[in-house]
């Protein structure tokens, strides 16, 4: 299993301050689902941007797919991250005023590349999308039309799991979002994501401080131990 991504020598500090992250490597194989313990002030937030693109570290390289996104333009980040990343937050981060299957669509708007894996796989976007929601168990078609700000939380989970999974993109991040689920919640949605991963293809990096968890994974890690920065709290 050769690996989808990985960081070498990466260092980043924010502007005045003390460098917050020194990860000599780290790697992610395809296909793996691995738990990361991200816990307060180990670097999580900015780790994340990093992997998105959202920022560029001060040396080293976060190669995914073999693009070293060190090297590419802000612009040619944000292009790269929605062709082949999918995005679960801690809030979620629906669009409230559109539907369950317009937020699930969404990724295909800004990502020619999924649109169309999306296209072949389903035969449409929409029909990629309502077989995403049945299979995280949101089938139901009045409830598909039905504004994000009326579902419940775990509902919400599940969309917006659908919308970082549709198109197949090889990386799936996960930053916290079974937090608000009780334990049986969460153990169920975690083991539909890892279904619609398998089926999908793709890697999951789950970033999660709740380390009961790390047992339904391929593998497990601390953030805090693979960062050597000593780190504020807080970060």
């Amino acid at each position: 299993m050769d690996d989808l991504l990985e960081l070498r020598d990466l260092g980043f500090a924010w502007p005045g301050q003390a460098e917050l992250l020194d990860i000599p490597h780290f790697a992610l194989r395809r296909g793996e689902t691995l738990f990361l313990k991200g816990p307060s002030g180990s670097g999580k937030t900015t780790l994340l941007g990093l992997l998105g693109g959202v920022q560029k570290p001060q040396r080293g390289s976060i190669r995914l797919l073999g693009e070293d996104l060190a090297q590419l333009s802000a612009a040619r980040r944000d292009h790269f991250r929605v062709d082949h990343t999918g995005y679960i937050f801690q809030q979620f981060n629906l669009l409230p005023f559109l539907s369950v299957l317009e937020n699930v669509e969404l990724p295909c708007h800004f990502s020619r590349s999924r649109a169309a894996r999306a296209q072949e796989r389903h035969g449409s976007v929409a029909e990629a999308s309502r077989a995403l929601l049945a299979h995280l168990g949101l089938g139901d078609a009045a409830l598909q039309q039905r504004r994000a700000d009326n579902l419940s939380i775990g509902q919400q989970q599940r969309v917006a799991a659908a919308r970082a999974l549709i198109g197949q993109p090889e990386l799936v991040i996960a930053d916290e979002p079974t937090s608000a689920l009780d334990a049986d919640a969460r153990e169920a949605f975690l083991q539909l994501l890892f279904a619609e991963c398998r089926d999908a293809g793709a890697s999951l990096l789950f970033v999660s401080h709740d380390q009961s968890l790390a047992r339904l994974f391929d593998r497990s890690l601390s953030l805090a131990d693979l960062n050597r920065a000593a780190t504020a709290p807080g970060i």
